[in-house]
């Protein structure tokens, strides 16, 4: 996978204020606000690099407000990193190939991988699958 690298310049020209500072500032958008995904069949890609991350058939509602799923769509496409903030420790999620921060994985996700994969919606964007 070929890595995206661009200057802080570039990123805020490409993305909205809150996903910037989501994705290049690791901040956390607010629970509850990207319930609207379309229906069907499709792709979760990275709003920064267009990567492929997450299929909608791995999404699930956790009741937590956030995206959830249960596995990425190749397990090479999401990075992981010890996230000790907020006093506690956690595995924070980024997008291989740009290093965008996504969210964070937790142990207490639905069978088959017991995994629950925590992702700001914001740095998302869902395609389609075509007809």
């Amino acid at each position: 996978m070929e890595k995206v690298v661009k200057s802080d310049a570039e990123w805020r020209e490409q993305l909205d204020d809150l996903a910037y500072r989501v994705t290049r500032r690791e901040a956390t958008e607010r629970p509850g606000t990207h319930e609207n995904f379309p229906a069907g069949e499709g792709t979760f890609t990275c709003i920064c690099c267009g990567a492929e991350l997450f299929d909608k058939a791995h999404k699930f509602e956790s009741g937590t407000g956030w995206p959830s799923f249960f596995q990425p769509k190749e397990a090479e496409a999401i990075g992981e990193k010890a996230d000790h903030s907020l006093f506690r420790k956690r595995t924070e999620v980024h997008c291989s190939r740009c290093e965008a921060h996504l969210g964070h994985v937790f142990a207490d996700g639905p069978k088959p991988t017991g995994l629950r994969y925590c992702i700001n919606g914001v740095a998302l964007e869902f395609q389609p699958d075509e007809c």
